[in-house]
């Protein structure tokens, strides 16, 4: 049934992936569905049987005339996710770490040692004072 891959697919969708360069928001309640994801270990983390996964779903959806819509979709998420697994990418949950709290020592910037940059004298012009009215 239709619905059925439609509810197989919004759960693994809805976790996002940790990036490999910067951070990644967190969606509302993903922590749960993680834990989910990554209790299928390899047939959830790697995006070839992804692919296959939702290629496979697009198939019996392509004879339904209300149902091409979502057979266009699962098709180009197959090829993206074909894509990403030749690129060498993954699924990798993303792991809360627990935040350190600041040292109040750490916190306490040193007065600075140097004094500000300034123009070399030449260049320094008086100003001249302006004549009051």
């Amino acid at each position: 049934h239709p619905s059925v891959a439609g509810v197989l697919v919004c759960l693994l969708e809805y976790p996002r992936s940790k990036r490999k360069k910067g951070s990644t928001m967190e969606r509302c309640g993903q922590k749960y569905m993680t834990a989910v994801v990554k209790v299928f270990g390899p047939l959830t983390r790697n995006y070839y049987i992804r692919a296959v996964l939702h290629a496979a779903l697009a198939v019996p959806a392509g004879f339904l005339l209300s149902t091409i819509l979502g057979t266009v979709c699962l098709g180009i998420a197959s090829g993206i996710y074909l894509l990403a697994a030749v690129c060498g990418e993954e699924w990798r949950p993303i792991e809360q770490q627990p935040r350190e709290r600041p040292h109040v020592g750490a916190t306490i910037k040193q007065r600075p040692s140097n004094p500000p940059p300034r123009p070399p004298t030449d260049t320094r012009k008086k100003q001249p004072e302006e004549v009051g009215g």
